[in-house]
């Protein structure tokens, strides 16, 4: 106490100027002179001019802030209208899937597609069942839209499947109306293409393309694709038939295992 007691007896002067500054100030703005009045809309200039950089500054910051908000809110906005349309496009997939099966008689195990198939020298997916679903080697893939390949592999509870755009799949078809059969392979671009086809045959762009029946591992009339083209093969007796393959081969995630093929499609 004794040492605030010094320290204001040592600033009396200066307390004492502060004192009687901040007193006058009071005095001369709450003095209702016309002069004073002149003298207090200066000061309000000088002091709004004074402060404006600081207005200006604390303004920049408000804005920078309310943008990162905003910046934010617009990339949750964005995440959530992306999940939305996924699910959208899953739900038409399963529901899809669903209708498929109710019209079918093939015993069907559905699957989702949990990974790219892990071996280099094989276009292959690698789905969600296994030994445990009754899911065994050699069993046809498809979805509701058409084949896409065959089980090669199976564990416990997943198993690798050998896509049909592997360069060493081939499948038996019957092209219809005309019942030509041939064997399909792997073209590119979406497009499988049909070798051996009887020259003679009349098959036109659009005709349904369906697995022949002519294998131990795939049920006749499976939906297969449809006539892209068709091309006579000079010096021989055949014609080749390009066919469009339904299945966005890096889009589906659900697909069907027929674990039973003693049926036939209607």
């Amino acid at each position: 106490m004794r040492g605030l007691y010094l320290a204001i007896v040592r600033k009396r002067d200066h307390l004492l100027f502060v004192l009687s500054l901040f007193f006058s100030s009071f005095l001369l703005l709450n003095n209702d002179d016309p002069r004073m009045r002149v003298i207090r809309g200066k000061t309000t200039d000088i002091v709004a001019f004074i402060s404006s950089p600081m207005t200006w500054v604390k303004s920049l910051m408000f804005l920078e802030e309310e943008n990162q908000l905003l910046r934010e809110k617009t990339l949750s906005l964005s995440l959530q209208i992306e999940s939305m349309l996924n699910l959208h496009k899953e739900n038409d997939q399963l529901l899809g899937m669903l209708d498929f099966k109710r019209q079918t008689k093939l015993f069907l195990k559905p699957a989702r597609v949990v990974n790219k198939g892990i071996q280099p020298n094989l276009l292959s997916i690698v789905i969600d069942v296994g030994a445990e679903d009754g899911i065994k080697g050699n069993q046809p893939v498809l979805t509701p839209k058409g084949v896409i390949g065959k089980t090669i592999e199976t564990g416990e509870s997943a198993s690798i499947v050998q896509l049909i755009t592997d360069v060493n799949f081939r499948l038996s078809v019957r092209i219809l109306p005309s019942g030509a059969t041939g064997i399909l392979r792997w073209l590119g671009n979406g497009i499988g293409q049909v070798r051996e086809v009887q020259k003679n045959v009349e098959i036109t762009i659009g005709n349904k393309v369906i697995t022949s029946g002519f294998s131990d591992i795939y049920p006749a009339g499976l939906p297969v694709g449809e006539v892209a083209g068709v091309f006579d093969e000079r010096g021989s007796f055949q014609k080749i038939v390009n066919i469009n393959l339904p299945n966005d081969m890096s889009a589906f995630q659900y697909v069907f295992v027929i674990v039973e093929n003693s049926y036939e499609m209607d």
